[in-house]
This record gives structure tokens, sequence and C-alpha cells, in this order.
């Protein structure tokens, strides 16, 4: 007998397919409103009792709570971020004080606009369980929930970073680990640190940052957050100009000496964070963008040395002047750590219409490695999670389906573009021909090189921002830091780096360290990078490379930047 066709409804109405655990009402349900159960559901009397045969013999393999509730237990971790491992956020959320709108097309931009926010900040290097206080850069992420979609700014509390050629990352963050024979960080063993950052002198203006005040910011509500990267804004008409996020703390700046540090809690930082939070201290951050012209970029490269697609160099402000756009606060703690932190997943993949990628390799190298590090760490599904999941005011629909932890699974709709039940779509906010289309030439292999224009802004660092006593912690933190590597040979070389920024800064050091270092590194041939500064060309090749077939004045002529010429289109003037 065929089964009624029917529909049953439950006493309040709903079908049987509407019966499922809400998430909101779960996160926001009072103790007292729940009741135990097995995790199908069933009533059970006390937590912790168990089946057995008689009372002193063995368990019962029967007894599912207890195998469901250890079988549970046993999975409750999913793998830390290889990267970030350590952090906390909270929830809050960005409006628009000054409209974008004539330089981007973004939704949120637009004059007026409000969104939901979620910030993770975290430190880079350490694990799960390592100090808030370690000298360390700090993450700072933003999720923007805006109309159209999420968009993730995954930034950091510093303008730079070590490197600038993307398959770098990986072997520069196992040198930020533990070693693998002695188990130990470089607290207490700086060898691999040093011998990375002595083979690959481009990380000279990052290492300038994290040695002085901000390489321990006094928590995270007391620090700045930069986009690095340099991304694409489009108009309404379709011109582009180039673009870097700052977010500036309203809290002011402030620092942690590394004598001091030993002094705070391992949880300082999300300790101070929740307790502002909770007083209603609520911390905020003015939203900034500095613009730049494709022509400007590459008059930026030819009259001064300055790639924008590098993420070793920043942006003169006074020639590109920080534009106030927005704001955003911090107003609610999260409810449950693992859900709304743990679980977030930040993706600077995730864009909306009106923000494009640049040519920068390093972001183009993350908006793979990010989802691809979620869909690992978390699941292919990771977007239905509701911490990760947009709000927009559309039904969102695409064939992605099944997979582990499918929950939103398109109900019966067609897996395919069907023409008997089709669904809607959305002509194109931004022209992609016109956006994108300028890349033309053969496939090479490229490695940057280092020059003399990497030392500038270091030099600026050392010279015009730090004072006497910035510049007296800058030696004491390097110095201590060195005394647990155990060769000497990278020291003398990590001096001779040094001294390409400033002599004063390599004589203090030798001085505090008592190791001579090299007098440059016009002599000296890196492992990881070409050395456009040596005097013996044979010197110049990475690692022994064999030599390109023309080795004049340099092996890579604009090192990646914007050559003249090259671009086409895009906004005349910012």
């Amino acid at each position: 007998m065929a089964p009624s066709a029917t529909t049953h409804h439950a006493p309040d109405g709903k079908k049987n397919g509407d019966l499922h655990r809400d998430y909101n009402d779960d996160r926001n349900a009072a103790s007292q409103d729940t009741l135990y159960t097995t995790s199908n559901g069933a009533p059970m009397p006390h937590p912790y009792e168990t089946q057995r045969v008689g009372e002193n013999g063995p368990l019962l393999l029967q007894d599912f709570h207890l195998i469901d509730l250890l079988s549970h237990f046993d999975r409750e971790r999913i793998p830390e971020r290889v990267v970030h491992a350590k952090g906390g956020g909270a929830h809050g959320y960005y409006q628009t004080t000054n409209a974008l709108d004539d330089v981007c097309v973004a939704d949120l931009f637009q004059p007026g606009k409000k969104c939901p926010i979620t910030v993770r900040f975290s430190t880079v290097g350490g694990e799960s369980g390592s100090h808030d206080c370690a000298r360390d850069p700090r993450g700072f992420s933003v999720k923007f929930r805006t109309d159209e979609g999420n968009w993730d700014m995954v930034a950091n509390n510093t303008p730079v970073f070590f490197l600038r050629d993307p398959a770098k990352f990986p072997h520069f963050i196992h040198t930020q680990k533990r070693d693998p024979s002695t188990h130990l960080t470089h607290a207490d063993d700086s060898t691999m640190f040093w011998d990375y950052l002595s083979q690959n002198p481009e990380s000279i203006h990052q290492v300038m940052i994290l040695m002085g005040d901000r390489g321990i910011p006094d928590g995270w509500r007391k620090m700045h957050g930069y986009a690095g990267h340099t991304l694409k804004l489009v108009n309404k008409n379709g011109d582009w100009m180039y673009g870097q996020m700052h977010m500036k703390t309203k809290q002011g700046t402030g620092f942690i000496t590394q004598e001091d540090s030993a002094n705070y809690s391992p949880d300082y930082a999300q300790k101070d964070l929740y307790n502002a939070i909770e007083k209603g201290d609520y911390p905020g951050w003015d939203v900034f963008w500095q613009l730049m012209t494709p022509k400007q970029a590459e008059e930026l490269w030819e009259n001064q040395r300055i790639n924008v697609f590098d993420l070793t160099h920043v942006w003169p402000h006074d020639q590109f002047p920080l534009r106030k756009v927005g704001e955003f606060f911090l107003n609610e703690n999260v409810q449950n750590y693992f859900s709304e932190i743990e679980q977030v997943a930040f993706n600077p993949a995730h864009l909306v219409p009106g923000i494009e990628p640049s040519a920068d390799p390093v972001l183009q190298s993350r908006l793979f490695s990010y989802p691809d590090a979620h869909r690992h760490r978390v699941g292919v599904n990771y977007q239905q999670l509701p911490v990760n999941a947009p709000r927009v005011p559309y039904r969102m629909a695409n064939f992605q389906r099944d997979g582990n932890m499918a929950f939103l699974n398109q109900g019966s709709r067609p897996p395919y573009l069907s023409s008997i039940d089709p669904i809607a779509f959305r002509n194109r906010t931004v022209d992609l021909d016109k956006t994108h289309g300028h890349f033309a030439g053969n496939a090479i292999t490229f490695l940057s090189e280092i020059r003399p224009e990497d030392f500038t802004a270091p030099r600026a660092l050392w010279e015009k921002v730090f004072d006497a006593d910035a510049k007296d912690r800058f030696i004491n933190n390097i110095s201590g830091h060195m005394k647990n590597c155990h060769k000497e040979e990278i020291l003398k070389r990590q001096i001779g780096i040094f001294r390409e920024v400033s002599e004063d800064l390599a004589s203090r050091l030798e001085k505090a360290t008592g190791v001579k270092g090299y007098p440059g590194i016009a002599e000296l041939r890196f492992n990881g990078t070409h050395n456009g500064m040596a005097k013996d060309k044979s010197l110049r090749m990475a690692n022994g490379m064999t030599s390109p077939a023309r080795v004049d004045d340099s092996i890579t002529p604009n090192n990646g930047a914007p050559r003249a010429g090259t671009h086409k289109g895009g906004a005349e003037k910012a």
C-alpha cells in the first residue's frame, strides 16, 4: 500500500522538516531551560551513571550514553591553526561615516551603511596555549557581514611582513616553531629563527618592528591593524585604483617591555578585551584607506623604488594620505569560544563586488591557502557554521552539496543549471575583463632580490621614529634574543644586514652581543634571495643557482613591481 500523500504537522503547525535545533535558541538558552539527554535526544537521569554486570562487574557495551560520551570526548578538538593558533575575539558592528562610493561600489562603503562584524586577534607563531605577551606579530582579522556577502579583512598589527615571495611562507613559519630535534621554541634556542632571517634580508623591516616596542602590544585593544597587501577598489563606472586599508585604534597604542612581559597573565590580552566589553568600555577602531592610481603605482616604482606589490614595502603617508571611511566597535563578547572564535574562518578570498585582489604574489597565494586550511581544519562546509554564514537579504543558492556536516543542503532543488526549475541570477556588478585583463607574458620562474631600497624604510624607522629610549630597548631585545643562537656565523650575517640599515645600529649590537658582524652584505651570498647588492656577480644568485642568461645590473629588473606602461585603464586620479 502506497504511503499517504498527506503532510503531517506537529502541534505547533510546523512540518516535520522544520523541526530542528535552532542555533540562536541553543546559544541563548539558560541552563534552567534545558534537559540532559544523549546526543540523539533521549533523556538521561544522571550524567555520571553507567551500566555494568552487577555492582562489581564489567561495563556493558550496550551503554550508549557512556560510549557516546567517551567517543565524543575523544574527538573534541579540531586541529589548531598552523599559524595564529592562540587568539580571541568578539562581535560588534561597522558603520560607514565618510562614504567611499566615489571610489568603491562595495555595499558597505555606501553612505550610512552598517553591518555586523566578528573580529579575531591572535599571535602568529605560538601554539594555542602560548603566552599572549610573546614577542610576535599579532593577527587582526575582521569578518564584515555585508548585504552582498562576507568580506574578510585578514590583517596584522604590522604594515609589512617578513617575506614577499609566497613559496617562502611555509619554510619561514617552520623556523618560528619548535626545533624538530630539541623540541624547543626560539625562546630557548633561537638558531633557526636567526638563521632564516640572516639568509632572507628582505625581512629586515618586519624584524625592526618586531624587536621594537610594537613587538609586544599592550593587549589587543591598543594596537592598529593593517591590510599590508594592496587591493583594487572599483567604482560604479568600472574605474579602479589601488588601496591599502588601515584600522587605527581609538584607545591609543601601548606596549609592554620585554622585561615586564613575564609579569602578565598568559591570557592577558583575552582577559583585557573580555573585561572591557563586559564593563561597557567598548573598544573601537577607525577605518582608513590609502588610495593610488595605477599610473601613480608605476611612477612610485620608477621614481622611488617602492613596489605596491611588495609586502615588505609601505606607501608614504605624505604622498598617499589616509582617507577616513568608517569605524567599528566591539560590543558583544562571545557566548561560546569554540563555536564563535575557534571555528570562525577568515579568508582573504572572501571578497564582495567592488573589492578585488591585486597582483601581490603573497596575497595571490593566500587566496588559495586560507580556504584550503579551513576545509582541512573545520570541514568542507565550514561556511555553513553560524559564525561563518553570510547574512544576506536573499536566499543563497549554488550547486555545492554534500560533504561532511552539510547542514544546509539546498533541499530538492536541481543540483545543476536546470532549464526546468531554474535559479535566479543578478548581473555582474564589476566588469572583470576591465579590471583584471591586463597581464600578458611568458611563464617565468621568479625569486626576488635584495636591493638598496629595501633598507630605506627600516632606516627611517631607526633614525626618525625610534627615540633614544626606544633604540636602547630595541638593542636590548635583540641582543637578549640572540644569546640563544648557537652559531656565531648567523649573528655575523645578521649584524651585516643591520649595518645596511645603520652603522650606529650595527655597532651598538656588536657591543651588546660581543660579535663582530660583517661590514655589510656586498660580500655575502644568501640562500633565500638573490643579492642585488653583491659586488661579485658570482655571489648574486641565491643558494648557488645557475646564473641566468643575463646578469647585468639586476637579476630581476623591476623586482616584481608594476613597470611603466603595464597598466591599462584604471582611475586617472585618486
